[in-house]
């Protein structure tokens, strides 16, 4: 067996499991094994194929064989087209490691009351001037490949975003284009495992609305219906996310950012063979059964946004 799987979950996120997304343990094997059977016959994909990786697949799918399919070619096609975003990646190299350790995404530790994970982005701590949008999403992506892989339970729960404004300014949202929006957007809703269940913005300036509208327009509309803008309101900010699971600096009990970014830097640290390994897994357009996918087709921005107005 590749990579057996060994699970770490309770007998309650087994029984939600089985109830949210249709995972059946006695089946589980057979269901990872169909989808690694299917990726080996698919000339153009290199993929992982332990059993945790498909697994994740198959949770994010809801245990849809045939979505598992599609997600995960789109997956690896949208890395192979965004190298940009996913070659070298090394938590040790100087950019990449400046942008860590201002702890612009953390992933914080716990979980809220509804047993999901909680990951706090600040939007508006880093320079645009110094730091290229580019390789900010790739050192965001770092951060949430990795907790994803280390973090079972969120398979089931799914993970909670809260964006801290602070500092946003209209340099920060010219840096965030529509292009940008499209492709990222596309790739998290069409190509990752992820099960987001809220994004929750607080302290948000005048420039926010620029980005926001911009990133709005990407959005399915369940993801849209999971938006909360709570601006300077704390209190309301809490009414969803409990004060355990935030930071000390956010009003909350649990660690400061200091903490939580120095705890992240060492994981990523420990699993630096496994992102530079990454690299190799990818398409090979040439050897796709049928019609090559291009950036364009995928990501092709529609003519409205060629005319989009900054205030």
């Amino acid at each position: 067996m590749v990579g057996e799987y060994v699970c770490t979950l309770s007998e309650e996120l087994l029984q939600r499991a089985k109830e949210e997304i249709n995972e059946v343990p006695e089946r589980r094997a057979d269901d990872i094994e169909h989808i690694r059977d299917w990726l080996k016959h698919q000339p153009h994909i290199t993929a992982r194929l332990d059993d945790w990786t498909i697994l994740r697949f198959l949770r994010g799918c809801k245990f849809s064989l045939q979505r598992t399919k599609e997600k995960l070619d789109m997956f690896y096609t949208c890395k192979t087209l965004c190298p940009e975003w996913y070659k070298n990646r090394d938590p040790q190299d100087k950019k990449i490691r400046a942008i860590l350790e201002l702890g612009v995404l953390l992933p914080l530790p716990g979980y809220d009351q509804l047993g999901r994970k909680v990951v706090l982005g600040r939007w508006g701590i880093y320079d645009p001037r110094k730091i290229s949008m580019d390789e900010l999403i790739k050192s965001v992506g770092i951060m949430l490949d990795v907790m994803m892989d280390v973090d079972e339970k969120s398979s089931i729960t799914g993970m909670v975003m809260v964006g801290d404004c602070t500092g946003l300014t209209l340099q920060h949202a010219l840096s965030f284009t529509p292009s940008h929006a499209r492709k990222s957007l596309f790739f998290w809703q069409e190509g990752y495992p992820m099960r987001p269940k809220g994004l929750h913005y607080i302290n948000t300036p005048a420039a926010f609305d620029t980005v926001f509208n911009i990133f709005k327009s990407f959005m399915k509309e369940k993801m849209r219906k999971r938006v909360h803008i709570h601006g300077t309101d704390m209190e309301s900010l809490y009414r969803h996310v409990p004060k355990s699971v935030l930071p000390v600096e956010y009003g909350g009990t649990n660690g400061t950012i200091e903490e939580i970014t120095k705890y992240w830097i060492e994981r990523l640290d420990a699993r630096r063979d496994w992102l530079l390994e990454d690299e190799k897994y990818v398409v090979d357009e040439s050897k796709r059964p049928g019609k090559a996918k291009t950036s364009a087709e995928l990501f092709g921005l529609e003519g409205s946004f060629r005319k989009l107005n900054v205030d």
